[in-house]
């Protein structure tokens, strides 16, 4: 089995049974804001795109790139799709020209043979066969309504590229006995703390804690995974607009979420644990099970390193090469002058709050949204888009966003502003309190589909009532946020719980979730 990189999330794997190309993103995505690093332009893409099977993960654009999936990728090819509770994917997959589907089940084992598909017999494959799984999330917070992992095994080799997903129960890959490679996050992807309205030093020390956490998960999945190699990917992406270039980890910055893979390798090394391997656009794992592998670059070694080791030029360098495609997408952007913003986005979002009474008693507050010179109030306790009220002072969350890319998402009829706007973190935010996910979710779910499947899955009692002991506690096993196993991902310190999934903390003494409302903790001291 071959594992070429072809960028970011991306990769290309050759089996005798046909080539699967995963993830293949090269256009700049959330409002030009991120690039892949390494640059992965120069990639034969034509060729790349004669792939017999497409895997999309889901639906973020550092994922789903429609302008290279139209110019470059075979329509031919059968897509392995993820088993989502709304069919945005497919629908999206078709609307470019894709007719042919293999609708996977959730963490069930596919067999394909001849071009047919099913459910996998206990047998291993047969040279010219493959066995696939994807552990397809569906929770409000996995992606756009979904994110996913795929398994793929030729009966000699498995990889497991799970790109930036979090799979809660990682048993299912059992199934496949020893996996060979394991592809996976180890970036940041999020807009905290960067543009959050708190003082400098404070946000300093929030990205220092998010950029370890987010390498801890990290570690922790590929303790769990127990992968021969490690191949980190999915991040970080390059930020090439001058207005952004400080968030890019080319300076020394303890508190940057955006560590590249030079960084992760050496927090695997001192973590005892030699397996990693780096790969940029291009590089290509020749692996047999995990008795042999052999990895080489595109370019000479001392290139490669000198894309670590001057980081700064190299990022320069790609900026002037990549001005005109930057210029043509902030040109592809809706003017920031028009019409009153208050009408579409009352449009939009009075629809929406009018169907989800569970996310916006969540909410529970008015949230500010400052565009320019125009305020508008999304009143969720009241289901109205409404003006300021006269003294209303300053609400509990708020966001500053440039009017451009309002009247853009509000033009193209965005159905994911968290996956727009937020993501480019062309904005600016305040908060009183904790994090809200019911907000975010709200901005992910701009349609009927997603309000109505969003709404229903929080109104599901999460299951609490199996236990675990950690580190003097009694606690329930299952996470309150997304239901991770705290026995897994739980990290106490004192009197303090975090899980590594996706950071949350509790107070172990009174059970109270220290990261946003609600969510409390079913705790003892033992």
């Amino acid at each position: 089995m071959q594992v070429t990189s072809v960028g970011h999330a991306g990769f290309h794997i050759q089996t005798e049974a046909g080539s699967i190309l995963c993830d293949p993103w090269v256009n700049p995505a959330y409002f030009g804001s991120w690039f892949p690093f390494p640059d992965n332009t120069q990639l034969d893409w034509d060729t790349l795109g004669a792939c017999d099977y497409l895997y999309v993960s889901h639906l973020h654009k550092d994922h789903f790139d429609p302008e290279n999936l139209a110019a470059h990728v075979d329509k031919n090819a059968t897509v392995l799709l993820p088993d989502y509770p709304v069919p945005d994917l497919e629908r999206e997959l078709r609307a470019l020209g894709f007719t042919k589907f293999f609708a996977t089940q959730d963490s069930v084992k596919h067999r394909i043979s001849g071009g047919e598909m099913t459910v996998a017999p206990a047998t291993p494959p047969a040279p010219g066969e493959l066995d696939v799984m994807i552990i397809a999330l569906r929770a409000p917070a996995d992606g756009p309504i979904g994110d996913s992992g795929l398994v793929v095994s030729d009966g000699e080799s498995t990889v497991f590229n799970m790109n930036d997903a979090r799979p809660v129960d990682m048993d299912v890959l059992k199934e496949f006995g020893h996996i060979d490679v394991h592809l996976l996050q180890y970036s940041g992807a999020i807009w905290y703390p960067m543009v959050y309205d708190i003082p400098k030093k404070t946000k300093a020390n929030f990205g220092k804690q998010k950029r370890q956490r987010g390498m801890d998960r990290c570690r922790s999945y590929i303790d769990q995974v127990g992968a021969t190699w490690v191949v980190p990917s999915a991040g970080p992406p390059v930020f090439l607009d001058e207005q952004l270039r400080y968030l890019n980890d080319d300076h020394g910055d303890e508190g940057n979420i955006f560590p590249d893979q030079i960084v992760f390798l050496e927090q695997m090394r001192i973590h005892g644990n030699d397996g990693g391997l780096l790969m940029i656009p291009g590089s290509v794992v020749d692996v047999r099970g995990s008795e042999s592998m052999t990895l080489t670059h595109p370019v000479p070694d001392t290139e490669v390193e000198r894309i670590f080791t001057d980081k700064a030029a190299y990022i320069e360098d790609m900026a002037q090469r990549m001005a005109p495609v930057l210029a043509a997408e902030k040109a592809s952007w809706a003017p920031a002058e028009g019409e009153p913003l208050i009408d579409g986005i009352r449009a939009k979002f009075e629809p929406i709050m009018r169907q989800s009474d569970l996310i916006c008693d969540g909410i529970g507050y008015p949230v500010g949204l400052v565009m320019g010179d125009e305020t508008v109030v999304l009143d969720f306790p009241n289901r109205i888009v409404r003006e300021p009220k006269e003294g209303e002072g300053k609400y509990r969350y708020g966001f500053r966003i440039a009017p451009e890319l309002v009247r853009t998402v509000l033009r193209d009829d965005e159905p994911d502003w968290v996956n727009t706007i937020f993501l480019s973190t062309r904005f600016e935010a305040w908060r009183i309190g904790g994090y809200n996910e019911f907000l975010y979710t709200f901005f992910k779910c701009l349609t009927d589909e997603r309000i109505a499947y969003a709404d229903g899955w929080f109104s599901e009692a999460h299951d609490d009532s199996a236990s675990i002991e950690l580190g003097g506690y009694e606690i329930q096993r299952r996470c309150p946020h997304l239901k991770a196993d705290l026995g897994k991902f739980g990290v106490v310190e004192g009197t303090n719980l975090t899980c590594n999934l996706h950071g949350w903390q509790w107070d172990l003494d009174s059970g109270r979730c220290k990261t946003s409302k609600g969510h409390e903790l079913r705790t003892r001291k033992l």
